[in-house]
């Protein structure tokens, strides 16, 4: 057979796509290399590179072996207890011994009373732990220009509302600053059920024939 001879346009061509998959295959085998890699590759994080790294992914998320597990969700501080109410009252204490009642603790008032014991009272607690919740939310980025406004128009002013109301749980304490007071209101007994007759018996309630 007759060598077959092309023109240079096609020979331009194929050494174009031979490229391309030369270097494709380059790129392959890279990803090759980095999905084989074994651990302890980085001596900061004693892990080798990330099997994900040729595909633009990240370097791990929550569950993969040798990521940390995902921060808990966070939850009302009356259903936590022990080491973890503790820290959480804590944190929520700051908060509002440094920034609420700074900028927005009213003068103590028989209208708007205080009390210096306030983590003694769970209503209160439960509420300003929501309004500080709600804070962190919405000074986020992700909640935009208005997410303070926000903030401000439908959580602060009504817990605080609620909190100091005059004849809210607080209003039994103290309702001047030159004389602080502590008590706590009595709650609402346990509900009380009235037991149901036993069956009589022919199935009955109350059937004593």
């Amino acid at each position: 057979m007759e060598p077959i001879r092309l023109p240079d346009s096609g020979l331009v061509s194929i050494e174009a796509d031979v490229r391309r998959l030369l270097d494709r295959t380059a790129e392959q085998a890279k990803q090759l290399d980095s999905l084989s890699a074994g651990p302890g590759g980085d001596p900061v994080t004693g892990r080798g590179p990330s099997p994900f790294a040729g595909f633009g992914l990240p370097a791990g998320f929550p569950g993969m072996p040798g990521m940390p597990p995902p921060p808990p969700d966070p939850k009302p501080i009356l259903e936590l207890d022990g080491e973890s109410l503790e820290d959480e009252l804590d944190a929520l204490t700051d908060w509002v011994d440094g920034f609420l009642l700074p900028a927005y603790g009213a003068e103590v008032t028989t209208a708007a009373p205080w009390c210096e014991q306030w983590q003694d009272h769970q209503d209160v607690t439960a509420w300003l732990h929501a309004l500080w919740m709600a804070y962190q939310q919405h000074k986020d980025p992700e909640a935009g220009l208005s997410g303070m406004l926000v903030w401000h128009r439908d959580f602060l002013t009504h817990a605080m509302a609620a909190v100091r109301a005059a004849g809210g749980p607080l209003s039994a304490c103290m309702t001047d600053p030159d004389r602080p007071s502590h008590r706590l209101l009595p709650g609402p007994k346990p509900s009380a059920r009235t037991p149901r007759p036993a069956p009589g018996p022919s199935g009955e309630p109350g059937d004593d024939s």
